[in-house]
């Protein structure tokens, strides 16, 4: 019985591996600006189009006025207790901040899913969850520098999932997901973070420059917490 478990727990990690190593969300192509306003509450609202596997995508974002995301104080990591790094995603305002001992010491752009406001709760709806996780890996990427995994799904995961498959939400037959993290872009796909552009299929993905910044302070077992 034991080896069972064994087995059944080096089959699931090299599962995880073999996801990891494939590419995210098809990357967005020809992306052009449609029209560009500020709306009342001086948010930048955006219409680009784009190709997406052969189809064109019309996509809105509305982007909150960005702070300031310029500060690269350099630290000593070595010295840092990451046990006191909490890692914070807020997808209304597309970023990522760094917050060790209860002050932000980093900020970073970040995009998400097509619909970025909305929480997982299953495989493909390429949304990204939301509540408390840990980072599970951090693994080197030929394709975007870096992929920071979170333990997504965890118990308040499934617990969302069965309730959504419970009130008809989602499929009886839905599957709930895994491999989801924080990674980069390709080489030339900068401008998406810029843009807005929602691509991912629920990952958080910054520019490459900024994820060879941030996984720097992070570690397996450092809190995340995302919200909208």
């Amino acid at each position: 019985m034991k080896g069972l478990r064994v087995l059944q727990t080096l089959i699931l990690l090299f599962s995880i591996s073999i996801a990891c190593a494939q590419q995210p969300a098809a990357v967005p192509k020809d992306i052009k600006v449609v029209s560009e306003t500020k709306d009342a509450n001086g948010n930048t609202v955006r219409k680009v189009q784009y190709k997406e596997r052969g189809v064109i995508v019309t996509q809105t974002t509305i982007l909150p006025p960005m702070p300031s995301f310029t500060d690269r104080t350099p630290y000593n990591v070595d010295t840092m207790n990451l046990d006191s790094m909490l890692v914070l995603v807020e997808k209304s305002k597309y970023l990522v901040a760094l917050i060790y001992k209860r002050k932000r010491i980093r900020q970073y752009k970040a995009v998400f899913g097509p619909d970025p406001l909305k929480d997982k709760l299953c495989e493909g709806d390429r949304c990204t969850p939301e509540g408390w996780f840990k980072i599970l890996a951090i693994r080197n990427n030929a394709n975007w520098g870096k992929f920071i995994q979170i333990n997504y799904p965890n118990e308040d995961s499934y617990k969302k999932h069965n309730e959504a498959k419970a009130k008809g939400l989602i499929p009886p037959n839905a599957k709930i997901g895994h491999s989801i993290g924080f990674h980069g872009t390709y080489p030339t796909g900068a401008d998406m973070v810029e843009m807005g552009i929602g691509w991912t299929d629920g990952c958080v993905s910054m520019t490459t420059d900024d994820i060879m910044d941030f996984y720097k302070f992070v570690k397996p077992g450092v809190r995340v917490y995302i919200r909208r």
